[in-house]
């Protein structure tokens, strides 16, 4: 049997959670706030991230799109990782750096909202993504961790997790997409 208990990661996770309501409630309320704006004004909800945050991009547009909780219209919402033929296509012509950004070029625009995935706030691929995201007059949110590296000066709105562990994170920024998201289905669903 192994001397870890598995409970401590809850507990962990608990913890670290706590703290990060403490720390970023009003980035979490103007967060929230850019994306109403967003869905209030038809825009589109674009994700992306790397690794474990591709997988929380794809989850979160899902949540849009299909539903969250409650019954309520389909919502714009697209992951920029799901596209294979995009992502290899971009990464084959114009390197791994560009997977995100050619497709925001594509297919965003003034009005819609990007939101990324980077635990590290140093993913080239997310950086250029908000960079051709700004450029277009869209707005970017960022979620991160650590000492939310260079995408906390790019961003529009950062939230960095106070936490140096990229797992802690990751769970963190899926609790609060998903906050978000509550607020979202709710307000559409009335």
């Amino acid at each position: 049997m192994s001397a870890i208990d598995p409970v401590r990661h809850l507990r962990e996770l608990a913890e670290t959670a706590t703290r990060a309501a403490d720390a970023l409630a009003e980035q979490v309320r103007a967060a929230t706030e850019m994306t109403r704006e967003v869905v209030r004004q038809g825009g589109t909800i674009f994700f992306c991230g790397n690794g474990g945050s591709a997988a929380d991009a794809q989850h979160m547009a899902t949540e849009y799109t299909i539903r969250y909780l409650r019954e309520r219209r389909a919502l714009r919402a697209i992951a920029l990782t799901t596209d294979t033929s995009a992502l290899t296509a971009a990464g084959n012509d114009y390197g791994f750096d560009f997977v995100f950004s050619r497709q925001v070029e594509a297919l965003g625009r003034a009005g819609d909202l990007l939101m990324v995935h980077t635990t590290s706030g140093n993913s080239p691929n997310c950086l250029k993504a908000i960079e051709a995201a700004r450029a277009l007059g869209m707005k970017s949110i960022a979620l991160t961790a650590k000492d939310g590296g260079k995408v906390k000066g790019l961003a529009d709105l950062t939230l960095v997790v106070p936490t140096t562990r990229t797992d802690r994170a990751q769970e963190v920024h899926l609790a609060i997409q998903h906050a978000i998201c509550d607020v979202i289905d709710e307000e559409i669903a009335r």
